[in-house]
């Protein structure tokens, strides 16, 4: 019992900001804020899942670290390691996950212009990576992603090395979102904001695809490949996605949920 009183410890809430950049400060903040809103949107797995950002102007990246639930985390608590998986700053000493470090890794090596990787397993975005057929083009949502979508076969827990290589080849020069069978999803972006407003859209698009088959004897309909690339030209034009002004939005969702995690 004592010891588990000690592991109870309250998480610090020292802030690193004075040893950082302003470049990085700004990207621990905007990784931390996608972290908080996983927790809003429930698109947590424990502490399993993971989210990182490259540190501008070097050949470093942020990661979640390995212990805290989303809605604990905090710009500094973030840890930041290199491209060879060896950590730099962990300010709470608590590591970060071997898995996520082969999958962002195997990414930000691949594709020089990625500055953020994040990877969920949510109930939706797995079941529809155990459906053969994978993502239906049923919805609008299903628009945002279409012809930007790639797909991974399940090789295990993500800890070979050597599952880097195939990650890469089958994400490709262009694709933004992945669905890894039998595992979960998986979107990048030149920013943390895009890399969260795809994955918004991918996992709703695969929540309404659940929802939809749950229906039984209802016949789909289905959206011609024409039209579904007309959509997706429609979100990436104007009219389309204003990432800006939603990722405004939602830290004023958190501000007035009282979460803290510029600190």
């Amino acid at each position: 019992m004592a010891e588990t009183a000690r592991s109870l410890r309250p998480i610090s809430k020292t802030s690193v900001q004075s040893r950082v950049s302003r470049e990085e400060w700004d990207a621990r903040c905007d990784l931390a804020t996608a972290c908080r809103l996983a927790g809003v949107y429930k698109w947590t797995d424990l502490i399993y899942t993971h989210y990182t950002a490259r540190v501008p102007n070097s050949p470093h990246y942020l990661m979640n670290p390995l212990g805290l639930m989303f809605e604990e985390i905090t710009a500094s608590s973030l840890v930041k390691i290199d491209a060879q998986g060896n950590v730099i700053d962990d300010p709470l000493a608590l590591g970060c996950s071997p898995a996520g470090f082969i999958i962002h890794s195997a990414v930000y090596e691949a594709r020089a212009e990625v500055q953020c990787v994040i990877h969920t397993h949510t109930r939706a975005g797995v079941a529809v990576s155990a459906q053969r057929c994978g993502l239906l083009p049923i919805s609008q949502h299903a628009m945002r992603v279409y012809g930007i979508l790639s797909y991974h076969d399940y090789e295990g827990i993500a800890l070979n090395l050597d599952e880097r290589t195939r990650l890469a080849r089958d994400l490709g020069p262009s694709a933004r979102t992945m669905i890894l069978r039998n595992h979960g999803l998986l979107s990048l972006g030149t920013s943390v904001r895009e890399a969260f407003h795809l994955m918004y859209y991918l996992d709703c698009a695969c929540q309404i695809q659940i929802d939809a088959l749950a229906g039984g004897r209802i016949e789909l309909g289905s959206i011609s490949e024409e039209t579904a690339r007309n959509g997706y030209r429609q979100f990436e034009g104007p009219g389309g996605s204003e990432i800006d002004k939603e990722w405004a939005a939602m830290q004023r969702l958190l501000e007035r949920r009282g979460e803290e995690w510029r600190i």
